[in-house]
């Protein structure tokens, strides 16, 4: 299937060998797993409980969102916006420059288009309707982040794009131009041309993979953006690593961060933070205005969709975390941030009985391809 993606070959292949990530036949993560990342007590969860388990995983009405094209006609006061559209997408406008990360339009999570996460949410504006941007940035291949269908779309433009070691080789595959990839091992940075603004990748806790026989074998990344005004972090998927605090010396302060806070399961908190340990990972990266990304769009655990939301929005407000918690395509300047209405109660969560359809696909036998990663993000 092409929307598995390519491997890496060549040139290409022989810079993943020589990174110090490298561990023979694949990239490890460098920092030990924290005590209690994983809980002893819980079980890794299986195929059967992804696909049953849980309650509330899915809203039963679109959530609230904002059409955001008036709002981008207008430059930011301070110079630095952002406007989240679903799950890591994220239009950065920093300092008269637009930055688009994870950039997801297509209805699954998967592979395929028949099985795997469904969207749930659609995203508040077309693909076809976004402004112009100067540079997209991809943290890794899970299909969540990287998706076939919007980059053969991408690929009719020109914009650059930053990726992690291994990952240009899946986009070179999906249309892109090699001349407008750069791919970058930790600590590495890039500077768009004829502007200030750099990106630097930087550690995170996590795996690769979009397939049961590539696993590992393209980097994982979190990214720094930088202009020569503002600053901002973005986490792509990670578990609690205390490599923030390295990051926080040698890339912060941050105007912004942006952490991932759903998807989260106790046998996973050494791959995916989830609200608890995002404070906790915001606090390492030495603070600033946090807008959690990585929810509300995609079912990709067992935990009810709003469980992310609901659970920052309690505890930041004991902790007096400045968090930035828009609508969908709302677009929020941190400098200008207020207090946290929770929208997201408004949503009807009441549970409705089950389409002949949707009986369908999970009494299907086998609703997701036999290749598919396990976590899938």
């Amino acid at each position: 299937m092409k929307t598995f993606g390519k491997k890496s070959t060549g040139a290409r292949l022989e810079r993943i060998k020589a990174s110090p990530l490298w561990d023979g036949d694949r990239f490890r993560n460098q920092y030990p797993i924290a005590p209690g990342l994983r809980n002893p007590d819980t079980s890794m969860p299986s195929i059967l409980d992804f696909i049953c388990g849980g309650e509330r995983r899915v809203p039963v009405a679109p959530l609230p969102s904002m059409n955001p094209l008036e709002s981008w006609r207008h430059k930011p006061d301070s110079g630095l916006r952002a406007t989240w559209l679903g799950h890591s997408t994220v239009l950065i406008e920093i300092d008269g420059l637009r930055v688009l990360t994870d950039p997801v339009w297509g209805q699954r999570a998967s592979p395929s288009r028949i099985a795997g996460p469904k969207r749930f949410q659609p995203v508040p504006v077309a693909l076809k309707a976004m402004p112009p941007v100067d540079l997209i940035v991809i943290s890794h291949d899970h299909y969540d982040h990287l998706d076939y269908f919007t980059i053969k779309a991408l690929a009719k433009s020109d914009v650059p794009f930053v990726t992690s070691l291994g990952v240009g080789a899946h986009l070179e595959a999906f249309g892109i131009a090699p001349e407008r990839i750069t791919e970058l091992d930790w600590w590495e940075t890039y500077t768009l041309p004829n502007t200030g603004l750099t990106v630097t990748a930087a550690p995170s806790q996590h795996f690769s993979g979009r397939g049961i026989k590539d696993r590992n074998t393209t980097l994982w990344s979190s990214l720094v953006i930088k202009s020569e005004k503002h600053s901002v972090f973005f986490s792509g998927d990670t578990g609690l690593t205390g490599q923030y605090e390295e990051i926080k010396n040698r890339l912060g302060p941050f105007d912004l961060i942006m952490l991932e806070v759903g998807a989260f399961h106790p046998a996973w908190g050494d791959i995916h933070l989830g609200p608890e340990n995002a404070m906790k990972a915001h606090a390492l990266l030495g603070g600033g205005a946090f807008l959690p990304v990585h929810w509300g769009t995609f079912n990709l655990a067992m935990h009810a969709w709003d469980a992310p939301a609901e659970a920052l929005f309690l505890h930041a407000e004991k902790s007096n975390i400045p968090l930035i918690m828009p609508q969908l395509g709302q677009a929020v300047e941190p400098i200008q941030t207020e207090l946290v209405k929770p929208w997201w109660r408004a949503v009807d969560t009441a549970e409705l009985p089950k389409s002949e359809t949707e009986k369908g696909d999970q009494n299907a036998e086998s609703p997701l391809p036999k290749s598919m990663p396990w976590p899938l993000d």
